[in-house]
């Protein structure tokens, strides 16, 4: 891998232990799956990092062009002076120029994409290429420039939306590499058939992984979703095809057929169906329904202190709250 572009700044140790995040790295990186684009990924170091020699676990996260957006820093900065999380490297990976072809489902054994079909056409074409460019080219080149955690139990793969569905299927491929997985708005309504509501109830590809699985990954996952992301309920029961895809795939379901697709629960994983009453950073698995929370980064900004409490926090688990706007 090639590093075209390396720029950072440094802040004193003493306004590290205030809690102030120290000034991001910028990197420009080869992948040679997308030449020529190259892709751009932006580090974020803990307080401390500079003055210190410990090693540090990392979150990679996709879309890092919305890590202003979704105050990934001002979080940060706010739960470090709350003494609320570990601290944490952070690797934010822009999306590429054709995100849709980037973020979607891959089937690692067979060395390929997933694609499943949208209003704006095929998503996932590339999935494996970028999946692959992660794991085999981005975390060995972090691991070999950063203090890190280089293991499973180190690294979380987070991301939202498309994002999420992508960063789902990294960590369930990938174990070996990911110990945790955050997905925020997951698009688990991604299908195999569109043609009419039973068939894209039939048809749901992250579903039908989990259902194919014939053991639990050694994975831990934490998801969210917003209960007004759409209004779309295809199948008249009065849950909207967001949250109703999630809780699919974390409890299994009925098809149309009649038949049980298994999910999550099936396959061993203890799920606490209600972090919002009970948070705790041990759960294996962890669903957060935020009743008001809609398809946006306002709502992922809102998501985000909570699932780092989870993913970095500290037994017991401290209440956080994002930073005020």
């Amino acid at each position: 891998m090639c590093l075209w572009v390396v720029a950072f700044g440094m802040v004193s140790a003493a306004h590290a232990a205030d809690g102030v995040v120290m000034p991001p790295v910028k990197l420009t990186l080869d992948a040679s799956a997308f030449a020529p684009e190259q892709i751009k990924v932006t580090v974020y170091l803990p307080p401390g990092y500079a003055d210190s020699q410990a090693r540090y676990p990392v979150l990679y996260a996709n879309d890092g062009q919305d890590m202003d957006a979704v105050g990934l820093q001002d979080t940060l900065a706010a739960l470090y002076a709350q003494h609320a999380i570990r601290p944490v490297i952070v690797v934010a990976v822009d999306m590429l120029k054709d995100r849709a072809s980037g973020y979607g489902l891959f089937d690692r054994a067979r060395r390929r994409s997933v694609v499943g079909g949208s209003r704006i056409g095929p998503i996932g074409a590339r999935a494996y290429d970028y999946a692959a460019w992660v794991a085999g080219e981005l975390v060995p080149y972090v691991d070999a420039h950063y203090r890190t955690q280089a293991s499973a139990q180190g690294r979380t793969m987070l991301g939202w939306s498309l994002g999420a569905l992508n960063a789902f299927c990294i960590g369930w491929e990938y174990p070996e590499v990911f110990g945790q997985v955050g997905a925020f708005s997951p698009s688990f309504w991604l299908a195999a058939d569109r043609s009419d509501a039973n068939a894209v109830e039939s048809t749901r590809l992250a579903q039908a992984m989990v259902d194919r699985a014939g053991q639990r990954k050694p994975v831990r996952f934490w998801f969210a979703v917003g209960g007004r992301e759409e209004t779309n309920d295809r199948n008249h029961n009065g849950t909207i095809d967001a949250v109703e895809d999630l809780e699919d795939l974390i409890n299994g379901y009925t098809a149309p057929d009649g038949m049980h697709r298994r999910g999550l629960r099936d396959l061993g994983y203890p799920v606490d169906m209600d972090y919002a009453a009970h948070p705790s950073p041990s759960d294996t698995a962890a669903y957060d329904l935020f009743p008001d929370g809609e398809h946006n980064q306002a709502t992922w900004k809102r998501m985000l202190p909570v699932f780092l409490g989870w993913a970095y926090g500290v037994e017991p688990a401290a209440p956080v709250s994002p930073p005020s706007p």
